[in-house]
């Protein structure tokens, strides 16, 4: 062993100790490592930040920016719904679904890609489910790394593992001879957490999704938060007359927030709105109000309703505090008289006031300067209420605002990206393009794409690359590949495989996984010539485990969701560790049965 290998093993195991034990922020520690390296002359200065401009740092970048340009436009609400009508509020039936969905998906789109695609609509599920955002996002992450084990195209080492074989003489592998072992590590996944995701993953209070200012406002004027949906049969009393001639509010103190009519949904329904045979109606009110209603009109309630997901999707709708501003022209009249549902499509609820506050029918009583007014709406229609002078709407709206007239150009820009990869283009290019098209057709704005990158999780990545140049470079990667092959000599074939297993996993945490396959491939054949059994086997198992990278957040799927989910490196080594070794046992013996 020469003194420079030595100093490598020193670093790497200064950066592992500071990683268990916490002591610095991941990033700083990532940057300290590559600043160290270039001191002690591992690496060259123009190696030590080689990181920046790396195809893993640039991807991620890139597809940061897509992300967040389909999410702005309102695309990936297409796919949350479906989800949320499948799964409801249940955490172990979300994390099947997502997980099973970016699993597959990640067979095809680089593994880094899936999961930033569904980062935003994760985490628009966990707010609409009121799941802790931390008890989801690992879940979907070690399933995209899983599922790009699903094919010879869904991650780096399986795609260039065909290249080794060829230079070592050996046939290549089919795109779906991999098939077999990534869905059975795909299962094995999305079962740990179904099953021992209470145990391992972070308690809901680390990641849990903050309090939002719609949860503030409904606790702090003790608002009314289930919608409930009822039907309105022939035999109803209310069947043709007017919503104002019923009574909703004044007599039962609810709130009538919308009529569904076959495909049309009237939102804050005018008070002249004449109800219809067949029609589902949105009442927002306590329990025992709504029920004794549903009861008097002779309505059906509906438990399963799901006409009107955009008024319970706190992304599309939610409470606002509208205040009337001094010298407005509306000051002196009443709600009534503005027709404030039927110019601005949202519901009163509550009137503040010098006097206190007002719950029942205020319609007509008039309004002053100072009141401030308590309204449910979707988020469009209140914006709107906010654009006239007279109002100021004085709650945060916690969503951006979706221009859905750009979705079918940032829906292009993202398979623009897709198609670049699969004709061959490298994945920084690629994804970098996509998100420069975004920026260029002005569907995200050159501001909002910074904003969109977290950089720690840029430095996180650009300071560990360095340490497996190093590790290359200074031939400690060699070194302990070598010790291995030579104590495994004669070994059995299982015991061989889980060596190797092992060994790649190792690798992986510190150094690129492709780097690790280039490095590890050549040595592994020859290790399978000499023990008589099929090289191409132990070279798969190679290309497989390099991405067994889940005890650390070194991963890029891993570090792209460490800030979002609030995780520590605690969270990695009690959820990853478990993983990695059920990844071993599955891959070494899957391997064996089907491929040796």
């Amino acid at each position: 062993m020469t003194a420079e290998v030595l100093l490598v093993f020193v670093v790497l195991g200064v950066v592992v100790l500071l990683f268990i034990t916490e002591a610095l922020r991941v990033d700083v520690i990532a940057i300290c490592a590559m600043v160290m390296l270039g001191w002690l002359g591992l690496v060259t200065p123009a190696e030590a930040f080689s990181g920046l401009a790396s195809n893993a740092v640039v991807s991620i970048m890139g597809v940061m920016i897509l992300g967040h340009g389909i999410d702005r436009t309102g695309v990936m609400r297409l796919v949350t719904r479906p989800i949320l009508r499948a799964a409801g509020s249940s955490e172990s039936k979300v994390i099947g679904l997502v997980s099973g969905v970016v699993g597959l998906i990640s067979a095809f789109l680089q593994n880094i890609g899936a999961a930033a695609l569904f980062l935003p609509a994760l985490m628009r599920i966990a707010k609409r489910s009121k799941l802790s955002i931390s008890r989801l996002l690992m879940p979907m992450g070690f399933a995209a790394i899983l599922g790009g084990t699903l094919t010879m195209v869904g991650s780096g080492p399986l795609i260039i593992l065909n290249d080794l074989l060829r230079q070592g003489g050996l046939e290549p592998y089919g795109l779906f001879a991999v098939t077999p072992l990534g869905l059975t590590l795909l299962l094995t996944g999305i079962v740990y957490f179904l099953v021992a995701g209470r145990l391992v993953l972070p308690a809901s209070e680390g990641g849990q999704t903050p309090r939002s200012k719609q949860q503030e406002l409904i606790e702090a004027w003790e608002l009314p938060s289930t919608i409930v949906e009822a039907r309105v049969p022939a035999s109803s009393p209310i069947v043709g007359k007017t919503r104002e001639s019923v009574s909703i509010w004044r007599d039962y103190g609810i709130s009538l927030l919308a009529i569904s009519r076959g495909e049309e949904v009237l939102y804050a329904p005018w008070r002249h709105t004449r109800f219809e045979t067949g029609e589902r109606l949105a009442l927002l009110g306590s329990d025992a109000d709504v029920d004794r209603f549903i009861a008097d009109k002779g309505l059906e309630r509906e438990a399963e309703g799901k006409t009107f997901d955009r008024l319970r999707s706190s992304g599309e709708s939610g409470f606002a505090e509208v205040v009337i501003l001094p010298r407005a022209g509306i000051v002196g009249q009443s709600i009534r008289r503005i027709a404030l549902r039927k110019q601005y499509g949202v519901e009163p609820l509550i009137l503040l006031s010098s006097g206190g506050q007002e719950r029942s029918d205020f319609s007509d009583q008039p309004l002053k300067a100072g009141h401030t007014i308590v309204v449910h709406g979707l988020w469009e229609n209140v914006r709107r209420l906010g654009q006239d002078p007279s109002f100021a709407v004085v709650t945060p709206i916690e969503v951006e605002e979706s221009d859905r007239s750009k979705a079918w150009r940032a829906v292009l820009c993202l398979l623009g990206a897709l198609l670049l990869v699969f004709m061959g283009a490298k994945l920084s290019l690629a994804l970098m393009t996509g998100a420069l098209a975004m920026i260029l057709f002005r569907v995200v704005p050159i501001d909002d794409a910074y904003r969109a990158i977290d950089w720690r999780t840029v430095f996180l990545l650009a300071g560990l690359i360095p340490l497996g140049i190093a590790m290359d470079n200074s031939g400690a990667a060699r070194f302990v590949a070598e010790k291995m092959v030579v104590l495994l000599e004669g070994a059995h074939p299982l015991i061989l495989m889980t060596a190797v297993a092992l060994l790649t996993t190792l690798f992986s945490l510190f150094m690129s996984n492709v780097a690790a396959t280039v490095l590890l491939v050549p040595l592994v054949v020859t290790l399978a010539q000499i023990a008589g059994i099929d090289g191409r086997a132990l070279g798969l198992l190679v290309a497989v485990c390099a991405s067994n990278s889940f005890i650390l957040p070194t991963h890029q799927v891993n570090a792209l969701l460490m800030a979002p989910g609030g995780y520590r490196n605690a969270d990695y080594m009690r959820a990853g560790g478990i993983m990695s070794v059920l990844f071993v046992v599955v891959a070494v013996f899957v391997g064996y049965l089907f491929y040796m």
